[in-house]
């Protein structure tokens, strides 16, 4: 009985390990236009595991929030581009 009751304990914890999120600070220095923002928020907000997702005009940045067992942060710089608007890893924050 005992080795049921751990086995269930075991299986219950094993499926709920936390990832932390992540951030991280992507520099998008083509965005010309104040409208460019909404663009690449949209973009971004699509990647799976992603949470949140703000984009600052005037420093050309964007700074996202994801879950980094659902993506990486190379998907994230393939949704900028792929909305026209190419972007690099500026920092990862903790």
């Amino acid at each position: 009985m005992k080795s049921i009751w751990l086995s269930l304990a075991l299986f219950l914890t094993a499926g709920t390990a936390v990832s932390a999120p992540q951030t991280v600070r992507l520099s998008v220095p083509t965005m010309d236009c104040p409208a460019c923002p909404i663009t690449i928020k949209k973009a971004l907000l699509q990647v799976a595991g992603v949470s949140q997702a703000q984009v600052n005009f005037e420093r050309k940045e964007a700074l996202v929030t994801f879950d980094n067992e659902r993506t990486q942060v190379d998907a994230l710089m393939r949704a900028t581009a792929g909305a026209g608007y190419p972007s690099t890893l500026a920092e990862r924050l903790p």
